[in-house]
């Protein structure tokens, strides 16, 4: 394959992130990267698609650069482009956890778990594994056994394992995110919330996939990606597929938007249903004027109509 999708993230002071974001923007753009970057005082989170060419030229230059120094890099293949367009704007925070003494991963975080660590340590009777992403994240895909905290934001984790600390209390806390960003905060606040034993998985589910030797085991599903293929696979030994499609509950990996612009909830759910529905997440989304869905597919207002009467049938039929 001729192009490579990089995911990457470095704690580091930045004092200019609005002048570093101008920069490193006009730099991607020089390149020929597609991508979606962001830069905080509190460091660099990115990922980006390219050609080898550009790729190494990309990770040649941030390595070579003192601000970014010890910065890795995960990789993969791919077909072509992975984004539309190259972004990289400044941010307040790179991941939010609503703080009002926010942690800095360079001064406190858990302990890192290497893949096989991790591996063997999520099988102990006293472990604990707490997944530190959004639930749509965990629904297309997690390791066996961890806890969905029922979040909407990662900016809400802090409130969910104080009102479930019972759960945890004695426990070796293990988490995990999709590249490590947000469990280097997280499990450093874990730290200072008195979980002595709290650990990460260094590199996140994107390292464990390709480590040759636990190949991804643990893991169903498929990881969550923030990018145009959605979501990829993990485990190299087996697939179970725990994704289920929202409208009929039947075993699901493929990703949508709800049709409503308004909403644009994501969602799992299977081609024919997405005709069904319109796209939407609910009737009241397929009704919606700016339904995305039927101006995609060119239907007009009658052929709408139609659909949505049935759809307004068989909601009568099940209420009745």
């Amino acid at each position: 394959m001729d192009y490579r999708v990089l995911l990457y993230y470095h704690y580091t002071k930045i004092e200019d992130p609005e002048a570093v974001a101008a920069e490193h923007l006009d730099f991607c753009k020089e390149l020929g990267l597609k991508g979606r970057i962001l830069v905080a005082h509190e460091g660099i989170n990115g990922t980006c698609s390219g050609t080898i060419e550009q790729t190494n030229a990309y990770m040649e230059a941030m390595k070579n650069n003192p601000l970014f120094e010890g910065i890795v890099f995960k990789i993969d293949e791919a077909e072509g482009h992975t984004f539309k367009k190259m972004h990289v704007r400044p941010r307040p925070e790179l991941v939010n956890l609503s703080l009002e003494d926010d942690i800095n991963p360079n001064e406190l975080t858990g302990r890192y778990l290497s893949p096989k660590e991790f591996y063997e340590e999520m099988q102990r009777e006293d472990t604990i594994v707490l997944d530190a992403r959004n639930t749509y994240e965990y629904d297309v895909g997690h390791f066996r056994g961890a806890i969905r905290p029922d979040v909407e934001t990662f900016r809400d984790l802090p409130n969910w394992v104080r009102e479930n600390r019972h759960m945890l209390e004695g426990k070796r806390v293990l988490t995990y995110c999709t590249g490590g960003i947000r469990c280097e905060k997280f499990s450093g606040w874990l730290v200072k919330e008195g979980f002595e034993d709290a650990a990460q998985l260094h590199g996140g589910i994107a390292t464990y996939g390709k480590d040759p030797e636990v190949k991804g085991q643990l893991w169903d599903g498929q990881m969550y990606v923030f990018d145009e293929r959605l979501t990829v696979p993990i485990n190299q030994v087996e697939h179970v597929v725990v994704g289920r499609d929202h409208f009929d509950g039947t075993p699901c990996e493929r990703y949508i938007n709800c049709s409503n612009p308004d909403c644009n909830k994501q969602i799992l759910a299977h081609e024919e249903n997405e005709a069904k529905y319109l796209g939407g997440c609910s009737i009241e989304c397929a009704k919606n004027v700016r339904n995305r869905y039927s101006i995609r597919m060119g239907l007009t207002g009658e052929e709408v109509e139609k659909r949505l009467a049935v759809l307004e049938e068989e909601l009568t039929a099940k209420q009745g």
